[in-house]
């Protein structure tokens, strides 16, 4: 995915890219129904890939985000593209956010998000957990 940051006063104003990688955590209580396929799973981690896949991949995997005040809009918008335009400035910490929004209400009921941890780098990521909701 690629990105840049309106304002920012170094290089990553400039549209650039980066190879996330997502981490999601889940809470709740395993299935004990020993006739469930899902016996002893919180959630089925097909069932969860299925919906982060749907939800987040297939929405940002080789796409652009970019924020809808980005000096670069117009260009981008007349572009023929993979673009994904935000109300936010896409920050791996408000990205983290993001992601949230969406995946928390897709989730089973008996199913909490816990934690979100996205990479931008090896060395550099944003998380979100629980407790932060506090």
């Amino acid at each position: 995915m690629s990105h840049c940051l309106n304002n920012y006063d170094g290089l990553c104003y400039n549209i650039h890219g980066h190879s996330y990688k997502l981490f999601i955590c889940l809470r709740g209580e395993p299935d004990q129904d020993k006739n469930s396929s899902s016996y002893g799973m919180v959630m089925d981690f097909s069932k969860l890939k299925t919906i982060v896949k749907t939800s987040i991949l297939d929405k940002f995997d080789h796409s652009l985000v970019i924020e809808q005040h980005s000096p670069f809009i117009e260009q981008i918008k007349k572009l023929d593209t993979k673009k994904e335009i935000v109300d936010f400035q896409p920050t791996c910490e408000n990205l983290v956010l993001y992601i949230k929004d969406i995946i928390s209400p897709l989730l089973p009921k008996e199913v909490e998000l816990f934690s979100i941890k996205l990479y931008e780098t090896a060395s550099s990521h944003a998380e979100w957990n629980i407790t932060d909701n506090v």
